[in-house]
């Protein structure tokens, strides 16, 4: 397993519940530039219409852009690949905590593009101001280990 691109801020401002993959529809110059890394995930999150799933907000843009089609559009939609019975899990999951699908990484496995889902909920303020005094008081003691 091969991690291809990672949303890092999906960890800050998100608390990660339950995480699973899904297969995701693309196409083919759309592969190759996720396997190149070329993915922005920021502000991404995923939802549910007519039974099925897709990935919102995504920026995935064509491997080489004078090829790709003139209606191409790098944000668009893209379905995402999941059991039925998975989906009614995910669904209801959202309605009964409040919680939200959230793309933490695009990976590679069996030579096959997954995405990694999270099912989160996302963190106050006051949350996410404890992470970061948790990370500085990290960084401090790894410098002061090191020192030694």
């Amino acid at each position: 397993m091969k991690i291809l691109a990672e949303n890092r801020k999906a960890k800050f401002d998100y608390e990660i519940l339950e995480t699973l993959e899904a297969g995701i529809a693309l196409l083919g110059f759309e592969v190759k530039s996720v396997k190149a890394g070329q993915v922005s995930m920021e502000g991404s999150f995923a939802n549910v219409y007519n039974g099925e799933l897709y990935l919102l907000n995504v920026n995935i843009p064509a491997w080489q852009p004078k090829n790709a089609p003139k209606d191409f559009d790098s944000g668009r939609s893209r379905k995402l690949l999941l059991h039925k019975e998975e989906i009614k899990h995910l669904i209801g999951k959202i309605k009964e905590a409040k919680t939200n699908i959230i793309p933490l990484a695009f990976i590679l496995q069996n030579n096959k593009i997954k995405v990694q889902l999270g099912l989160g909920k996302s963190k106050k303020k006051k949350d996410k101001r404890e992470t970061i005094k948790e990370r500085e008081f990290m960084r401090e003691k790894s410098r002061e280990l090191k020192d030694y």
